[in-house]
């Protein structure tokens, strides 16, 4: 077996410096910074005029802030390794897994503590028992699991019919093609950043430059824009408007345990050095994930009766669940517009 990049056990004798910015009563926003729209130039509905194009590169990318600065110049960077990486992704996730990492060893001595952490597609509430043998690293692996867990559901829920703004649709970019790898690689620089000696700031800004690097990153913004003409039509439409579904055309649903990159020119059988594991498990190799429980109170946009059973109590839902509704979302994406097959009429 090929060995997995990044997603290894270190022995570090002391732990990075969390920011002191971070307010642990108040869990940051779910979209911390902008999002990014898959493409170039891809045309507004109403405003015709309007192209979205949301690309970057390494030199203009500016150091990490911790929920984000006017200084960072986030969007998407093209890599020869790691395909197509979102930049605003990949440090939300990792500054939702340094908030969590701080929340959790806050509280590690209180035994089974509720945490809400606000609403999205529902009520989102996390409840976390540490053992007394939990170091700090296992907590950051924890902090990490649970936070690539909520970018999971960001993709559910938005995927059936829950947005930001009201009547605004955002189900045209769930599960696109960047989004699980480019959250995924920010949950494990975070925990790369937070188990070091210095501060988790300055370290998230060398982590990202030198992984880009190792990643293939292109260097310049027109070689982006060029990788994302490459696979216009394929991946994306030239001619769909935005919010509309049909921007995107090819979506990755492949996203729990491991995750590959999708590569432009490449077709990945099997695994790649270049894959990305979920944490699993703490360091004497317990599951992580009978250490918390995320609950989701879902909301009637999400189909918990159709896919989880009619006999569901309460319409609540955990982690445990987001196969069968990932599952359900793929069986709906290669039906026909007009079969008449949906989960809900909003998601159409």
């Amino acid at each position: 077996m090929r060995k997995i990049l990044f997603f290894v056990w270190v022995p570090f004798l002391t732990f990075g410096k969390v920011p002191g910015s971070i307010d642990l009563k108040t869990p940051p926003k779910r979209i911390i910074r902008t999002c990014c729209s898959f493409g170039v130039d891809v045309k507004v509905s109403v405003l015709s005029f309007l192209k979205v194009t949301d690309i970057t590169s390494v030199d203009a990318l500016g150091d990490h802030t911790y929920l984000g600065s006017k200084e960072e110049n986030n969007g998407i960077i093209y890599t020869q390794n790691g395909g197509f990486i979102d930049m605003g992704h990949l440090r939300d996730i990792a500054d939702y897994t340094a908030y969590l990492y701080a929340l959790i060893r806050e509280n590690r001595d209180q035994g089974l503590t509720n945490f809400r952490l606000g609403k999205e597609g529902g009520v989102k509430k996390l409840s976390v028992e540490i053992p007394e043998n939990f170091t700090d690293e296992d907590i950051a692996h924890l902090a990490g699991k649970i936070a690539y867990d909520l970018s999971v559901w960001h993709e559910i829920s938005t995927w059936y019919g829950a947005s930001y703004i009201p009547l605004v649709p955002e189900r045209y970019s769930s599960f696109s093609v960047e989004d699980a790898y480019s959250n995924l690689l920010g949950v494990h620089l975070s925990i790369q950043s937070l188990l070091s000696e210095k501060d988790y700031e300055s370290e998230m800004t060398r982590n990202i430059h030198d992984t880009l690097q190792k990643l293939g990153a292109v260097s310049s913004i027109e070689e982006t824009r060029q990788a994302m003409n490459d696979v216009k039509d394929i991946w994306w439409s030239g001619t769909a408007r935005l919010p509309s579904r049909k921007v995107l055309i090819k979506r990755q649903f492949e996203i729990l345990g491991r995750v590959s990159p999708l590569v432009v020119d490449s077709d990945l059988r099997g695994e790649s050095q270049y894959d990305l594991l979920v944490p699993e498990k703490a360091s004497d190799g317990q599951d992580l994930n009978d250490f918390y429980t995320l609950e989701i109170r879902a909301n009637f946009k999400i189909p918990v009766k159709r896919v989880l059973g009619y006999g569901f109590r309460e319409r609540l839902i955990t982690q445990n669940d987001f196969q069968a509704l990932i599952h359900y979302g793929e069986y709906l994406a290669t039906m026909p517009a007009d079969s008449g097959v949906h989960a809900v009429s909003s998601a159409r």
